[in-house]
Order: C-alpha cells, then structure tokens, then sequence
C-alpha cells in the first residue's frame, strides 16, 4: 500500500482513538474532580517512561527490520519479559516515589493497562513491517470505543478512578486476544520465542532505543512531576486537562511518522546514507508536522478559553494563556518526532543515549526553576524549553550519521 493510503488509514484510527482518550478526560473533569484529573495524570507520568524503557520499541526496530534479522516470535517473546519486569518493578519504585496510599492503586492499574497495550503495540509492529497500517487502525478504533465505554461507565455509576481503570484494563485486553492476534496470525507464527540467545542480542541490540525512548517520554512528563509536587494534584489534574487536546496532533504526527518510517527504511538501507528520496520524504513529513503545530497555536489562541470552558470546567478556561504556551511545545514536539522517526530509520541506535540525558537534565533544572517562579505558566515555559532541545537533538544526529557515511563512501 502507498503511504498515502496507510497515512489516511493510521490517521483514521489514531483520529478515533484520540478522540475516545480526551473523552476519557473529559468524563473526569465534568463527573469528577480535578484531582481525580491529576492522579490519571500522574499515573501515566509514572508508568510512561518505565514501559517506554522496557517495550525498548520493539514496533519500530520491527518495522524497519528490511533484513529480517529477527521472527516476530523473537519480538514477542522479549516484549513479554520486558513488559512483566515492568510490572514487578512498578511497586518499587512507587514505595522509594512515597506515593499517597489512595493514589497507588490507581496508578498499579495504570502500569497493567499500560502493559496490556504494550503487548498490542508490538502486534503493530508486525502489521507495520508489511505496511499494512489498515487492521492497525481497526484494531485503534475498537480499543478507542470500548475504553471510553468501559471507562465512563465505570465512573457514572462507581464514582471511582480504580474500577474506571479496572475497565479499561478489560477492553484493551479483549481487544488483544480478540482482534490483534487474529490480525497477526497472517503473516506467520503469533506464539512467542523464548530462545535465550535471540532475545539477548535483541534486547542488547534494542537497549539504546529503550533508553531513548525512555528519556524522552521522562522529559516530556518532568514538568507533571514538578507541578504535582510543587502545586498539587489538582494543579496536575488541570495542567494534564490542558495538554491533553494537543495530543490529537501528537496522534496525527504518529500516524503519519508509523506509514513513513518503513518506506524511510528502506531509502537508508538501499544507500546506506541521508540522501534523495530519505531526505525528500523526511522534509515532507516534517514540513507537515510544523504546519499542524502553526495551526494548534492558532486555535488556541483564537478559541483556547471557549473551548477549555465548553469541553471542561469554567476553571480551566482560566488558564488560556498557559494553553497557547503549551501549543508552542507541541508544535516542535510534532517536528521533533519526524526527526526522531529518521533516525530510528537509520537504526544507528547507540548514538541516541548521551544526547537525551544531557536534555534530561535540562528538563530537571528548567522545571525546578520554572515551576517555582512561575506555577502552570513556569511549567508550560519549561516544556517548550525542553521541545526546543528534543528538535535540536535528532537534527545534530542525522547531521553525524550522514556525515559518517560519506566519510565510509570515501
């Protein structure tokens, strides 16, 4: 399929699945309460970068696998052990964290959730590796629908974020077992390989993606971290409010990143360099992430209270500004994930390490300053100072790995 009818297919799904995750939001600030809000929120902060680290992005070293290095039942397998070493470390690092007794159950079931849909993630990968991006966003569609369904049900008649959860757990798990496998089990065996020697070369292989994709997920989630602990879990609940319908173009940028990053594959393998049709295609899709970040800012600006007003709470919309400040860090981080996608399709793995620990550390110290000099507002400054960091990072690698292969070619 062209990428222009896997993009049209991805984007339809991502579209749908967006929409269901900011309704689950929405669910909670009109049923709930802002604090309510922020213990959601602050389980996703907590769980992104630990299953980030662990799902190592099997999908994308899938995906962009042209040499077929490894079976899928190699991927599975790896993806399965990381994901349960996850889980069994979750509980420790929520005792060192000193989390509040009624906020860890959530956040636990937030970690199964989360590992529930890593398990699907790498499903994906399959799909993807054969560009075909059609039952991938089936599969989006339905996980969307059911998960908004079980979730506010769940809350209109619980009143409780645990049992809300616990549903979303069961839908994204029915969908799993259900539809995903079935998907999968096209291309070839669907049960996964436990031979110890592929999944260390793998998992070695993989490492510095894991860290990567760890780093950028803490970075993003560093000024929640700050703002919890600075201003409280209501402040979170209404800063998370705030990002959350930005991340319907995070979706479009991921949807349109999925269908190009086996065809940018490709491109490198056959030249082995940044040149021609890879950089053709990866100014494309970036170009087209600035755009729609060009047009986020826009809108909130415009329209940013009325619609916080309409969607949340009148208290939200008091917070305008902070949104329009917040659509700035999402318009380079839309750019800064085509980048990060070119280099991904590169696959040279190692360099990714040092460059994002050096903007961790960024993140810290913007946020630590910020967040107390300036309370929402300082937390949104922080997040596009980091933003600006992630699209330096990627651009400077692409510029050594292309640098390196004409210094080979030579």
């Amino acid at each position: 399929m062209s990428i222009r009818s896997n993009f049209a297919w991805t984007l339809g799904g991502y579209a749908v699945y967006a929409a269901c995750q900011w309704g689950m939001l929405v669910v909670l600030a009109k049923l709930g309460t802002a604090e309510m809000v922020g213990q959601f929120a602050l389980g996703l902060a907590i769980t992104a970068p630990l299953l980030m680290f662990t799902n190592l992005q099997l999908r994308s070293v899938l995906a962009t696998d042209a040499r077929g290095e490894y079976g899928f039942p190699d991927y599975l397998g790896l993806r399965l052990c990381s994901t349960l070493l996850a889980l069994a470390a979750l509980p420790a690092i929520l005792a060192i964290g000193g989390l509040e007794a009624r906020t860890y159950p959530v956040v636990l079931l937030v970690g199964v959730a989360k590992a529930v849909e890593s398990v699907s993630d790498v499903h994906y990968g399959l799909l993807q590796h054969h560009e075909r991006m059609r039952p991938i966003a089936g599969s989006l569609m339905i996980k969307g629908i059911l998960s908004i369904a079980a979730f506010a049900i769940a809350v209109y008649f619980t009143h409780s974020l645990v049992w809300a959860v616990a549903g979303l757990i069961a839908a994204w798990a029915l969908v799993l077992v259900i539809y995903d496998r079935r998907q999968t089990a096209r291309y070839g065996l669907v049960r996964p390989g436990f031979r110890f020697g592929a999944l260390k070369e793998l998992a070695w292989r993989s490492l510095p993606l894991g860290i990567m994709s760890m780093l950028v997920s803490l970075n993003a989630n560093i000024p929640r971290y700050f703002v919890e602990s600075r201003l409280g879990p209501a402040a979170l609940g209404i800063f998370a409010a705030l990002l959350y319908p930005l991340t319907a173009g995070t979706f479009v940028v991921t949807a349109l990143g999925q269908a190009a990053l086996p065809v940018m594959a490709r491109h490198f393998a056959a030249g082995r360099r940044i040149a021609g049709a890879f950089n053709h295609l990866l100014l494309r899709v970036s170009g087209t992430g600035f755009l729609l970040g060009v047009a986020g800012v826009a809108l909130s600006v415009v329209a940013g209270r009325r619609l916080l007003t309409l969607f949340y709470r009148p208290e939200y919309g008091r917070h305008a500004s902070v949104l329009c400040w917040l659509a700035v860090a999402a318009a380079m981080n839309y750019v800064a994930s085509f980048l990060n996608a070119g280099v991904t399709a590169t696959r040279h793995f190692r360099v990714l390490i040092a460059p994002y620990v050096v903007q961790t550390v960024l993140a810290g110290g913007l946020s630590s300053i910020l967040v107390s000099a300036g309370g929402l507002m300082g937390a949104a400054w922080a997040s596009c100072g980091i933003s600006a960091a992630g699209c330096a990072i990627p651009l400077l690698i692409l510029a050594w790995v292309n640098k390196r292969a004409e210094a080979g070619a030579n």
